[in-house]
């Protein structure tokens, strides 16, 4: 006798059911764009979408956390924009800012996309309802932020993403063919003939399996930050979307530049704004020195994030340091200096962190800092517009490289990215889903089946004595050690070596075998993911034998654009490591020189 997939799929459910109490469901949600991750990005796709076309499209937007949870409420210091022209600001200049903080890596037509495009969605935003801060004239109020020529940073206080957000959630509600599916951890990408085809997700309240059927889709589900364990992202945000995309067959772009912010608090990690210091905060040694002056003597504490942050461990490591109780070296941000007054009114949260977090009221004493993992400038290969390399899927915001920060991201472009390319990508998915609408989306059984085999099978029903919570923090304090503000052959592929004996150990089992809310289940998948980015983020550094932007190598320490002008490729290789190759870089108005701030 001969079975159907259906058939097969069929009682594989009904094995599930009875005797696992899991249930894989074979009648599909299905919805014209669905969106993965709910962040600034996430959600600005999801309003462009749901208004193109009069409407007529239905979006899914699938997130494996509460929407106001999602990590770009973090955001604190601000959205790059030109606003005021005629007070000197040019978008010029914006542009060139942009490039040479890249360190001449970004693709120069999308940051000429990006500059020019941010300041009609910085007043979008003012007409949603956005309580940017205003200067006293009534114009909304611009900040000095690290490697910009001119005070561009907007800002809302210190709390500019959780007030992005909410202004961007209120409007989702506006639309009613927006429809948010809350804690739903999505597991893998289905494809059919190059094309996108959906989704297959587990929703966390009952622990079911879902396939989901869309003509389009936009990947926003963050960067890969949680691969280190001294990080400012939240604990959420580990790499499931790029993860997803890799094993889909597409590129990880840029993986080995990673971004550490110079002002992350001890010993949580912790975020404190660069807007601190573009209100005139100071960084100071263990001899009160304001020590940038010798490193950066323009731009001082306002040079770009990793020149400031390669100081402060050339300054460490000169013992000119501060010992933190936690046993790290640092040093100290000092904004005691601006007085009572200004810190309650712009760096209110950053005084109400430092108290919870630290025992610190930098009203009163400079706080102990030191840098931290804060951003991926890498993550999933796209183009100009944001497509990837599968028709019909897009990604936009920090999940993204379309090339925009190249080898170091200036603050506050960033948020600017999320909204830019979420906008664009959300009118493009439903351009293409309209096109196709009341077409059949075929896909293969095989694929599901596959996926279900993975994550119940390889996973949930996994075998090993290694605790997976142990191999977590040794991934992340392996990279904290090996793959750090500098960096060498011999760290880097020591660290390369450990990543791939912690992939071998036995770690893949739950032991939690609850239906609803199984976390245990979704972190041993999280881990999952990080152990493929962590290999790729250490080959890509490997592979790059010079020094550009966020990534220093100590052994060969100058950058070298006869070979290494160009952006790396990773692509997934199930049978072996990673498959590296080249990609160029766009040029159209700047060749590159020396970086001096």
């Amino acid at each position: 006798m001969k079975f159907s997939h259906e058939s097969i799929i069929k009682y594989i459910c009904i094995i599930r059911i009875h005797v696992f109490g899991i249930k894989l469901v074979t009648d599909s949600i299905q919805h014209d764009v669905v969106i993965i991750g709910s962040g600034l990005a996430g959600l600005r796709a999801a309003i462009a979408a749901a208004a193109y076309g009069k409407g007529d499209t239905s979006i899914g937007v699938f997130s494996k956390v509460q929407v106001m949870r999602s990590h770009s409420v973090s955001a604190e210091g601000g959205t790059a924009a030109v606003l005021f022209e005629d007070e000197g600001d040019n978008i010029e200049s914006h542009i060139y800012d942009t490039i040479k903080g890249s360190d001449f890596l970004a693709d120069q037509d999308v940051a000429e996309r990006l500059v020019k495009t941010i300041p009609h969605e910085i007043y979008q935003l003012d007409h949603w309802g956005m309580p940017w801060s205003r200067r006293k004239d009534g114009r909304i109020g611009q900040r000095k932020f690290g490697g910009y020529s001119f005070p561009r940073a907007t800002y809302a206080q210190d709390k500019v993403g959780f007030y992005e957000m909410q202004t961007l959630y209120d409007t989702c509600q506006k639309y009613d063919n927006i429809n948010f599916y809350n804690e739903w951890y999505c597991t893998s990408i289905l494809k059919e003939n190059n094309l996108f085809r959906g989704l297959t997700a587990i929703e966390m309240k009952n622990g079911n399996f879902v396939k989901i059927k869309a003509p389009a889709g936009i990947i926003c589900t963050g960067g890969a930050g949680r691969i280190y364990s001294f990080s400012t992202y939240a604990y959420s945000s580990t790499p499931d979307g790029i993860d997803m995309a890799y094993r889909a067959g597409l590129a990880m772009k840029d993986m080995e530049f990673v971004q550490f912010h110079p002002t992350g608090i001890l010993p949580s990690g912790i975020l404190i704004t660069e807007g601190a210091r573009g209100e005139g905060g100071y960084l100071i040694n263990n001899q009160n020195e304001r020590f940038m002056k010798k490193y950066a003597p323009e731009k001082l504490e306002l040079a770009p994030r990793d020149v400031v942050s390669r100081s402060m461990i050339r300054e460490i490591q000169e013992g000119k340091g501060f010992k933190h109780e936690s046993g790290y070296d640092c040093l100290k941000l000092d904004l005691t200096h601006l007085g009572d007054e200004k810190i309650k009114e712009k760096l209110s949260g950053i005084r109400e962190i430092g108290i919870k977090f630290s025992g610190i009221d930098v009203i009163e004493a400079p706080i102990e800092i030191r840098p931290v993992c804060h951003y991926m400038m890498g993550g999933i290969h796209t183009d100009f517009d944001g497509k990837t390399e599968l028709g019909g899927l897009w990604a936009a915001g920090e999940a993204a490289c379309n090339s925009t920060h190249g080898a170091n991201r200036l603050g506050a472009n960033s948020t600017s990215e999320c909204i830019v390319w979420g906008r664009m990508t959300g009118e493009q998915a439903a351009q293409f889903a309209l096109d196709r609408k009341g077409s059949t989306i075929e896909i293969s059984h095989d694929q599901v089946l596959a996926e279900e085999k993975r994550i119940f099978d390889g996973i949930f029903r996994g075998r090993g004595q290694v605790n997976p919570y142990e191999v977590r923090k040794e991934l992340t304090d392996t990279m904290d050690d090996k793959a750090y503000v500098f960096r060498t052959e011999e760290t880097l592929v020591s660290g390369l070596k450990r990543i791939r004996e912690l992939k071998a150990l036995t770690w893949k089992h739950v032991d939690d075998k609850s239906k609803e809310y199984n976390t245990n289940f979704t972190n041993v998948m999280e881990i999952d993911a990080m152990l493929r980015t962590a290999e790729v983020v250490l080959m890509g550094a490997i592979n790059r034998k010079e020094s550009r932007g966020a990534h220093a190598r100590i052994d060969y320490s100058n950058r070298d654009d006869i070979n290494f002008l160009k952006h790396t490729l990773a692509y997934y290789n199930s049978e072996d490591e990673p498959r590296l190759t080249w990609h160029p870089v766009t040029f159209t108005r700047y060749a590159p020189v020396e970086r001096k701030y």
